[in-house]
């Protein structure tokens, strides 16, 4: 009996009950997560001999064992499939994955005198309201400082804010009430605040927060105050124009003041576009897309589309609306709407006349978006295809690491890791090695043998290794690999003039290509042949560098500053970490620093702060109070 065998044997004892399946291969990890209304049905699916999508036959040529959970109702799997493959990330699974974030407004009322907040990855918390999000190039971050200024909102951290004594220069210039040292009371604070946050509440609290604008704008016209009459006629001009372009993107159809998420997708001949409106307070701020090949597809399209807009919600860093409109009938829905109370989404609403001009919309942005990146070859598939061809892989590459190999002046051998999925960066994934220091210096094979050898050690390794550099840094590499018995992939990035050290080609413009360094290959693929390809091996390439020079930055800062903070007496440990943390400027600069303002900067104690000032200075008696 084959292992196919047995495996359909195991599925044909399950239960016909609601429930997810995790597909393990092996070495028992988790390949594959999925749900299923009748369990039994849908895994014995995989084992028997009916057609199946080439994305699946490898899934399943890859399954050793499986297992299996029952819930209570197909709602419940919804779920339980996001927190299974939050847990196991595992590799067939599809990710909708969005590299922008979008900048909101956040208000956090656990705070004493809470201020305006411009985030772009907040998080879920009680007691903090966000506003948006907003789209890139809005503007927001100004108009917030309009409205913080204009309403004397409390602008400083609060650290800074619980530390002061006596006001700011702020509350000199008229653009701060200093909360920090009961200059005003909360009642009132608050009430400016509301009136404030106004403008990000709809168009009419938008229009209320103008007018009490003007009204401050007249009364100081009438006290002779002209110039701060005239900040605020300024200020007044820049919300307007703000509510001006704000309007034009108003959806008239909806009459409404609730946060509302609209989706909508697009089924091409081989890639699927879903796309998400943002609707807030009847203004239309924005979209997201996603896409995904179709052939890599395991679920029916449509159960994959509706899990992973369960995973969308289920993500800490997405804010909740009040409703989501969905692309789908309504008999369609009704086990995903329950799924998405469970992250706080109050109504689901199918496709209904009412709501249909918007989804048509949306639909028609995710049909143009999948044009546009197909008449421009943007599509990181195509470029992961064309690696997949190159190399003779089975399967398409999904997850990419490169690694930078660097001695700073001579020692110290450090190598970043960078990882990119779907052909973008996931930067939680990067890594920095220090590497020991040998005594012959620079020795690219032992540094190499290092880095993939405790990389290997932890398990989960890439599906391709892109190595900056040409031919000899590639057999390198490919013999590290031979040595650890490790079979993945190797291809260098290198310019033409670098792949050896003679000269080949006879032009400069010749020289500056861009070439893919393929172990058995005679020549370096060129790689402007596949303008996605390119953007995505030289976007690892160039991350890699940065990513080394962030390090040796930090380690450069660190062994400099050092040096003088380490002679300040009474600064201690914590007050260096607290200073190395935050420093930017030289010590000449912050000779300008009173102590106020550097306990205020660094947050550290009033004797640290003493101690750092009087060393600046060189003179105890100079010290202020």
């Amino acid at each position: 009996m084959t292992k196919t065998d047995e495996l359909l044997e195991k599925a044909k004892s399950l239960p016909q009950e609601a429930g997810c399946y995790l597909m393990r291969d092996k070495n028992g990890r988790v390949i594959y997560v999925g749900k299923a209304k009748k369990l039994k049905s849908r895994v014995t699916s995989y084992f028997n001999q009916s057609a199946k999508g080439l994305k699946t036959e490898y899934m399943v040529g890859h399954v050793d064992h499986f297992d299996f959970i029952i819930t209570r109702s197909d709602a419940e799997s919804f779920v339980l499939e996001n927190n299974l493959i939050k847990e196991h990330t595992p590799k067939y699974n599809i990710r909708l994955r969005d590299d922008k974030s979008y900048p909101y407004v956040q208000v956090n009322w656990n705070e004493p005198f809470p201020r305006l907040e411009y985030v772009r990855r907040p998080k879920k918390a009680k007691g903090k309201e966000l506003f948006g999000p907003y789209p890139t190039g809005s503007n927001i971050s100004m108009i917030m400082r309009v409205l913080t200024k204009s309403f004397g909102l409390r602008d400083c951290s609060l650290t800074e804010f619980k530390s002061r004594k006596t006001p700011c220069l702020l509350y000199q210039m008229k653009q701060c009430s200093a909360p920090c040292v009961k200059l005003i009371d909360a009642k009132k604070y608050e009430d400016d605040l509301n009136m404030a946050l106004g403008f990000f509440q709809g168009p009419i609290k938008a229009k209320r927060t103008i007018n009490h604008l003007q009204e401050k704008m007249t009364n100081y016209a009438e006290l002779e105050e002209f110039e701060m009459a005239t900040i605020i006629r300024d200020h007044i001009q820049l919300l307007d124009d703000f509510l001006e372009k704000s309007f034009d993107q108003k959806v008239e159809s909806l009459h409404t003041d609730k946060n509302i998420d609209v989706w909508s997708y697009w089924n091409g001949n081989e890639e699927v576009d879903i796309t998400v409106y943002m609707i807030r307070s009847g203004l239309l701020l924005g979209q997201k897309n996603f896409n995904f090949m179709k052939g890599e597809v395991i679920e029916e399209i449509d159960q994959e589309i509706l899990s992973k807009i369960v995973q969308y919600y289920a993500d800490p860093e997405e804010m909740t609306p009040q409703m989501v409109v969905m692309d789908f009938e309504e008999d369609e829905i009704v086990a995903f709407r329950e799924a998405l109370k469970t992250f706080g989404v109050d109504k689901v609403q199918g496709l209904s006349k009412k709501y249909y001009p918007l989804i048509n919309m949306c639909r028609k942005h995710a049909e143009e978006s999948q044009r546009v990146r197909m008449m421009n070859l943007e599509s990181v598939f195509i470029g992961l295809n064309k690696l997949k061809e190159l190399l003779g892989m089975k399967e398409r590459p999904r997850i990419l690491e490169c690694y930078d190999v660097a001695i700073w002046q001579g020692q110290s051998p450090t190598a970043s890791q960078i990882v990119f999925e779907e052909g973008k960066p996931e930067k939680k994934k990067y890594r920095y090695y220090h590497l020991a220091t040998r005594p012959e210096g620079n020795n690219d094979f032992a540094m190499m043998r290092e880095v993939i050898s405790r990389r290997a050690d932890n398990g989960d390794l890439p599906d391709v290794l892109v190595i900056d550099g040409g031919v000899a840094q590639v057999n390198t590499v490919v013999a590290v690999m031979n040595e650890l018995n490790l079979e993945i992939p190797v291809v260098g990035i290198a310019k033409s003039k670098d792949l050896t050290s003679g000269n080949l080609y006879a032009t400069d413009s010749v020289r500056s290509e861009e070439r893919l360094v393929i172990p058995g290959r005679t020549n370096p693929y060129v790689l402007t042949k596949c303008p996605p390809l390119f953007k995505i091996i030289v976007s690892m390439r160039d991350e890699a560098h940065r990513f080394s020079r962030k390090l040796h930055h930090k380690a450069e800062t660190k062994r400099v500053l050092s040096t003088w903070l380490d002679e300040v007496k009474g600064l201690g440990e914590d007050g260096k970490k607290k200073v190395l943390s935050q420093l930017s400027m030289t010590q000449d600069e912050l000779k300008d620093y009173s102590v106020n303002d550097l306990m205020n900067y660094f947050g550290i104690k009033n004797p640290q702060a003493k101690a750092l000032w009087v060393h600046l200075h060189e003179d105890v008696d100079k010290l202020e109070n």
